[in-house]
């Protein structure tokens, strides 16, 4: 079995191709990856070396080389993780959002057509069915919620969700769709919120919460995430949906004083920047449908995950501060500094 993973260089991509070669070890892993600012060599380096790894470094935008690609690899299996995926780039620069995670999408699937695949796999995103109040914690997303974005990020992913779903109906194309809470754990890019607050603590910077730190995220541990996706495209019905949800209902600003509490940082760290724009309040997943169906389930607390996620960071600084260092320094202020 051969499985092309875009955007493997990625947080979750990395880690779920880990998860596969070690479960798998006759499969072979392409890792498909144009290396912006979130996709990192360093995080790959421990199988580089692996005779059932390939790195091929492509924008899933080029047609032809992504044709060229799949002419060399035959590929059994296609896992789309590449993409544009920070709301607050969106906000600033929808067009390159725009561009990746439909256009990117579309020449995937395009390929998958042309030389024949398994199974073409979307990860997609909780954020397209937009968000729920907070006075009332009995509702939650189900596949049936209708899709109801937020951002120029949500609104991309689910045209691209939309698109994968007619390339099933039209082209007969082998479609699955997984749509995740939020994901924590090794390897995550250090401008999403727990790493961005544990390396800020680690150097006793101050820690930017939005607003009121209010927000409700339903945290998953990545391990958890590649191992759904892992069910749903070996035993996936063709054409469906799954949520993938932790069951980890957590406030920001909980977050950020468990993060402090951990590491012996004094709260006085904690500032409260201007909100993001449309700022989503509360996310929640309902998961009944891949349990009912595929027997999965979240299997880490965030009480145990968020722990193993801070022990990451101290064991493996090198990593995060070399991406701090460099170009994203830059980025950071322009996003918090005058706020």
């Amino acid at each position: 079995m051969t499985i092309i993973v875009t955007g493997g260089a990625g947080f979750i991509g990395s880690n779920f191709i880990f998860y596969i070669l070690k479960k798998y070890p006759d499969y072979r892993i392409v890792c498909l990856d144009k290396l912006t600012y979130a996709g990192n060599m360093s995080t790959l380096a421990p199988i580089m070396e692996n005779p059932k790894f390939r790195f091929v470094k492509v924008d899933i935008c080029d047609r032809e080389a992504v044709y060229k690609l799949f002419e060399e690899e035959h590929p059994d299996i296609v896992v789309n993780f590449a993409a544009e995926s920070h709301v607050d780039r969106s906000i600033e620069n929808p067009g390159v959002f725009l561009e990746t995670n439909i256009m990117g999408t579309a020449i995937m699937m395009d390929a998958c057509r042309k030389y024949g695949i398994i199974r073409y796999h979307q990860v997609s995103t909780d954020e397209v069915y937009g968000d729920l109040p907070l006075d009332r914690p009995d509702l939650f997303f189900t596949e049936e919620t209708p899709i109801h974005t937020s951002s120029p990020y949500s609104s991309s992913k689910a045209a691209a969700d939309l698109l994968a779903l007619s390339y099933h109906r039209t082209y007969d194309l082998s479609v699955t769709i997984s749509r995740c809470s939020n994901n924590y754990g090794p390897y995550h890019f250090p401008e999403k919120l727990i790493p961005l607050m544990i390396a800020n603590a680690l150097n006793d910077k101050q820690l930017p919460v939005y607003g009121e730190g209010i927000n409700v995220r339903d945290w998953l541990y990545v391990e958890d995430h590649c191992k759904a996706i892992d069910l749903i495209i070996h035993k996936g019905r063709v054409g469906e949906v799954y949520n993938i949800g932790g069951h980890n209902e957590m406030r920001n600003i909980d977050i950020v004083e468990m993060i402090c509490d951990a590491l012996g940082k004094p709260y006085s760290l904690i500032t409260y920047v201007t909100d993001r724009k449309g700022h989503d309040m509360r996310y929640a997943i309902d998961p009944t449908k891949i349990h009912n169906e595929l027997g999965w389930l979240p299997e880490t607390k965030f009480a145990d995950g968020i722990n193993k996620t801070i022990q990451w960071y101290l064991d493996n600084r090198e990593w995060w501060e070399t991406i701090i260092s460099g170009e994203y320094k830059n980025y950071y202020e322009k996003m918090y500094g005058n706020r």
